[in-house]
């Protein structure tokens, strides 16, 4: 059954070639990934973005939001804005997407139109479904993890490790400045040539994020400062190149954040059989499979421990690097298209 969807997100300026040519956040991703998963299971998409004018690409049409949410579709769904919740008032099936903790949406310009429509609220994992009270507005509550994007697909298994080199890929305000000290500290005294490669940076995320990129600027500043160190500071790029830079590397690190929901660097990083090391904060134990396809720390000394066995043995890694090509690969934007799919009418 072909389906007429129509989606819809009022953030930042972006259209589907956006995340093809530079890097891109991470709910702006998956947007545009769905959108093109759902196109090529037939159906007819439409995508309602601030872009700066009509676009056709990858089987999905990007229209400029301010010509107007169509009042008509099969699947509608609205990407985690109140705005949004009652457009397309003549769906056949609404869902409202979210990709932040959930406590926002009880604001009550949230609540009063999740009441009135009570969409499926869908969410990436258990842990971000959680930050959303039972008593709280709204439909079902599905959760439906981010797909895999396409370039992190193609990695081979490998027969030997690579050289020690760590990866950090989040916006520096997410404990950059924690690691570093760690890294310092512990983990590069302990391990003789290791590397840090950083790339990320709070422009990815435009928006508020953008305008807050002042205050990572002092912590990308002492980073670039510790090249002696090992660290080396590369700044954010597109995903084609980042996959192609994560094959050459043999440990995620990233101790999390209370506003990760899914976090798409580990995943996408185990999926290119990158091992991680993590903190048990909000998603991460989610994302990395302790002891299989990474570690879980429970604290600084843990994660710290646990970074440097991963650099240091390279029987440990080995083993590791497979488990996450046999086990992190398996959930690509197809099935999670087919599962929004899923929600739409009765055929």
């Amino acid at each position: 059954m072909t389906l007429d969807v129509v989606m819809a997100d009022d953030g930042i300026v972006f259209d589907g070639r956006t995340k093809d040519v530079a890097p891109l956040g991470g709910a702006e991703t998956a947007f545009a990934e769905l959108a093109e998963a759902l196109a090529a299971r037939g159906h007819r998409v439409r995508a309602y973005s601030r872009c700066a004018a009509p676009l056709s690409w990858a089987g999905v049409d990007w229209i400029p939001l301010e010509r107007g949410v169509p009042d008509g579709a099969d699947l509608y769904i609205a990407n985690r804005s109140w705005r949004l919740i009652l457009e397309c008032r003549r769906a056949k099936r609404g869902i409202f997407w979210i990709h932040n903790p959930a406590r926002y949406l009880l604001k009550w310009r949230y609540q009063w139109r999740l009441l009135k429509r009570r969409p499926p609220i869908v969410f990436s994992g258990a842990n971000h479904r959680s930050t959303y009270p039972a008593w709280a507005c709204g439909g079902a509550r599905p959760i439906i993890p981010y797909g895999i994007s396409a370039p992190f697909l193609g990695a081979t298994e490998r027969t030997e490790a690579p050289p020690p080199r760590a990866v950090f890929l989040s916006n520096p305000m997410r404990s950059l400045d924690w690691l570093l000290d760690l890294w310092a500290a512990r983990i590069a005294p302990a391990v003789p040539g290791a590397e840090l490669h950083i790339f990320g940076g709070a422009s990815v995320y435009g928006g508020s994020a953008a305008a807050k990129s002042d205050r990572a600027a002092p912590i990308v500043a002492r980073a670039r400062s510790m090249e002696a160190q090992g660290v080396l500071v590369h700044g954010p790029v597109g995903k084609t190149q980042l996959a192609a830079r994560l094959a050459e590397m043999r440990l995620f690190l990233y101790r999390g954040d209370i506003g990760e929901t899914f976090c798409n660097a580990a995943a996408e990083s185990q999926a290119m059989g990158v091992p991680g090391v993590v903190e048990d904060i909000a998603c991460m134990a989610e994302r990395v499979r302790d002891g299989t396809t990474g570690f879980v720390a429970r604290d600084a000394d843990g994660f710290a421990q646990a970074a440097i066995r991963l650099l240091s043995d390279p029987t440990l890694w080995l083993e590791q690097h497979r488990n996450c090509l046999k086990s992190q690969r398996s959930w690509r934007w197809a099935e999670a298209a087919a599962a929004f799919e899923a929600m739409g009418p009765a055929p």
